[in-house]
């Protein structure tokens, strides 16, 4: 049997301030009721000027070392999945790799937004696979805040910041474990339904967010809906086989909509929305250590992550935990 990656550990990293619903209501025309009913998100944390994307990513790695037992020694690359790096280079991964005192090796970044970390996951997994490393630090870290309009009620209500990290290694016993398979798509014809205004060459600042909700949101269920199915064909399998989804956190209908499609109960899909809003590249993995540290997902379980992002991105993952 070929080596598989499975995730070791994982880590995460939220900023101590909490942002809720009821705050923002006091800086822009809205509402709880209104938040919470069009997109599930009742708070979210938001970094500040001490904690840039490169010192959450940092300290959701440092989490997930700790959780697996491994020194600065046992890790070969970084790769960080993020749209908000501190700067334009170097990049996250290698300022990453320097706080952890990590030996040379690769280190860059992955820049698909939303559906970033799982692409990190998949590039990672290639470099196992053949050989190029043997554990990988994954990550996915943004800090959306630092993009956010605070006068648009459409945006400013739905992003917020973290971190979440996994321990990717090779894996030789013949259990069925590992990441089974990934896939990854783009439609850059659908670029101008989530971007930001500006950019370092263009405006000379990162801009703002900009998007056209109810588009994206049409696009999210369909291309979710096909690539549930896609997972399904490659595996050979039927939605009865899947433990787990860790969805992208970016709004509960999408969410139900995607546990539908796979005739799945909401009591088996990781949900921390409510609770973190849309953290971007940061949600899957901040999902995912929350359902692990609380003893919902086991090892051994099937476990889907999928995710759409500006691009438009989108992106799903199959593993057995």
């Amino acid at each position: 049997m070929a080596a598989r990656s499975v995730i070791r550990s994982t880590g995460s990293y939220l900023p101590q301030r909490i942002l809720t619903n009821d705050e923002l209501a006091k800086q822009v025309d809205t509402s709880d009721e209104w938040i919470t009913q069009r997109t599930g998100i009742r708070a979210r944390h938001i970094a500040g000027d001490g904690e840039p994307t490169s010192f959450m990513a940092t300290e959701a790695a440092r989490r997930a070392l700790e959780a697996a037992n491994c020194g600065a020694a046992d890790i070969d690359g970084v790769i960080v999945a993020t749209t908000t790096p501190d700067r334009s280079f170097p990049s996250v991964a290698v300022q990453v790799q320097s706080a952890l005192k990590l030996k040379p090796g690769p280190a860059f970044d992955v820049q698909a937004v939303c559906s970033g970390f799982v692409y990190a996951l998949s590039v990672a997994n290639s470099m196992i696979q053949t050989n190029m490393a043997r554990r990988i630090l994954v990550i996915g870290a943004e800090k959306m805040s630092s993009l956010i309009d605070w006068n648009d009620r459409t945006t400013c209500v739905l992003f917020g910041d973290g971190a979440g990290a996994v321990i990717l290694e090779r894996h030789e016993d013949d259990d069925g474990r590992g990441i089974l398979s990934t896939h990854l798509y783009a439609n850059g014809d659908l670029r101008d339904l989530l971007y930001t205004d500006g950019g370092t060459c263009t405006t000379g600042t990162a801009g703002h967010i900009v998007m056209h909700g109810r588009e994206v949101f049409k696009n999210a269920v369909t291309y979710m809906a096909e690539i549930v199915e896609e997972v399904l064909d490659k595996n050979h399998i039927d939605a009865n086989a899947i433990d787990w989804l860790v969805p992208h956190q970016a709004n509960l209908r999408i969410i139900t909509s995607t546990a539908e499609k796979l005739n799945l109960p909401m009591d088996r899909v990781v949900v921390t929305l409510d609770r973190h809003g849309n953290t971007s590249a940061a949600s899957i993995p901040l999902a995912l250590d929350h359902a692990v540290r609380c003893g919902d997902i086991q090892r051994g379980q099937m476990v889907l992550f999928e995710a759409l992002g500006g691009g438009l991105t989108w992106a799903a993952a199959l593993l057995r935990f």
